[in-house]
């Protein structure tokens, strides 16, 4: 199973491919790490992300898009664009996405930890979340 993990941050969705197979963990290359909406209260900026992200997906035979959910209140909140971009991948025709909780995600890793560090993948420093998520899923 191919999957990509995404994270969320301001105006950023930082993603993460990872397959399994046989239980062998691979990351395969990815021509990119993150998408970029400048303006996510443009109707035409959230589409073309909408497009370019689903694309991406349909070139690299993804499964499934695991999104890690983020809290929506208190001190800690994630902020309004970040919904938005959630939104509009949950909405994407013909990509099955789920949204994995913090609390299972975080059982999940204290269940069957990354067998490899973080700094030895090859993955950018904004990657690690997305990359601990998907690890997360599919060891689950």
């Amino acid at each position: 199973m191919r999957i990509c993990a995404v994270d969320l941050k301001d105006n950023h969705a930082n993603i993460c491919l990872l397959h399994k197979d046989n239980d062998v963990f691979d990351i395969p290359d990815c021509r990119q790490q993150r998408f970029t909406v400048q303006r996510v209260n443009e109707r035409e900026d959230l589409m073309a992300f909408q497009f370019a992200f689903k694309k991406l997906m349909e070139d690299y035979n993804v499964d499934r898009v695991i999104i890690a959910e983020r809290i929506s209140n208190g001190k800690h909140a994630a902020k309004m664009p970040t919904f938005k971009l959630e939104a509009a991948l949950q909405l994407c025709a013909d990509l099955d996405v789920e949204i994995i909780p913090m609390a299972v995600e975080k059982q999940w890793l204290k269940r069957c930890p990354p067998a490899i560090e973080f700094k030895h993948t090859g993955l950018k420093p904004f990657q690690e979340k997305a990359f601990n998520t998907a690890y997360a899923f599919l060891s689950s």
